[in-house]
């Protein structure tokens, strides 16, 4: 490596550049999980009561939702409830307060469903119940958000295997290189009796350095990156917990990176070693 630096170094920018990729990918997909989690845990789908529904009629409508067996729970709100919640968003506006009393405010049903997939099965099933005034509920910010993310996922899939296979080309053609400009010293080993992994072993760990340095380096820029873009990020967020990121998790997804750059340049090597072998 020392003797050809700029091999080397092109090597090792490739790598770096593909686990850079990798590692946005897999900090995308922690924070895709996290916002899904955060939405998974609001109130899902809530259910407006008109004003003449009796407590009798609101028990039935929640005994018959939980029996679905497609919730994680079913919150009945008051109209004194739904007053004090009013109260407490609007704090800071008197005007707003005394305008407003328990009387007006409809009593209503949180629903919280086991799956995004469950909110419009859900929300047909009570939506024609005569004691029910309306029905709001955030499938248009669920089905969204999935969407944006299954896309996020599969055009970062197309990315990395293709990054994945310029890396593997890369370091195959630089170790290749290698052997041909080292051919007559091989040649020599073969004939005092070296055996093929003793020749081997050279290029794979040389294959094994370039590939676990790259994923080192693009590890650094991507977590740097997502550092330093937390503030502006928290702010876009407006308060959804997703940041900061646990360390241990960063730290997990260093190690998974290093191990499976240390098998790239272990396959790439071998792919070149073995063909010239040959």
């Amino acid at each position: 490596m020392r003797r050809s630096p700029y091999q080397a170094l092109v090597a090792i920018l490739i790598m770096s550049f593909t686990f850079y990729m990798i590692s946005a990918f897999a900090v995308r997909t922690i924070i895709s999980v996290k916002l899904i989690q955060y939405f998974e845990t609001r109130p899902q789908l809530t259910v407006f009561f008109k004003d003449e529904t009796n407590n009798q009629e609101i028990a039935t409508l929640k005994k018959q939702v939980e029996d679905t067996g497609k919730t994680t729970s079913v919150t009945f709100v008051s109209k004194e409830q739904a007053l004090k919640f009013y109260q407490e968003q609007n704090k800071n506006d008197p005007i707003l307060l005394d305008l407003v009393t328990a009387d007006i405010l409809p009593s209503s049903l949180e629903i919280q469903t086991q799956k995004p997939e469950y909110l419009s099965e859900m929300a047909a099933a009570v939506k024609d119940s005569p004691i029910v005034d309306q029905v709001v509920f955030q499938k248009e910010i669920i089905d969204t958000l999935l969407s944006w993310i299954n896309a996020f996922k599969r055009v970062g899939m197309v990315e990395i295997a293709v990054l994945i296979f310029e890396s593997i080309l890369v370091i195959a053609t630089i170790i290749s290189f290698k052997i041909l400009v080292k051919r007559e010293e091989i040649e020599t080993m073969k004939l005092l009796g070296a055996t093929n992994w003793f020749v081997r072993m050279p290029f794979i760990f040389e294959g094994m350095i370039y590939g676990m340095t790259g994923a080192a380096i693009g590890w650094l820029l991507a977590i740097s990156f997502v550092f330093y873009s937390t503030p502006y990020l928290e702010s876009f967020l407006k308060g959804i917990p997703v940041f900061p990121l646990p360390v241990t998790m960063l730290l997990a997804l260093l190690g998974v990176e290093l191990v499976f750059a240390a098998t790239l340049g272990v396959v790439a090597s071998f792919i070149a070693v073995k063909r010239y072998l040959k």
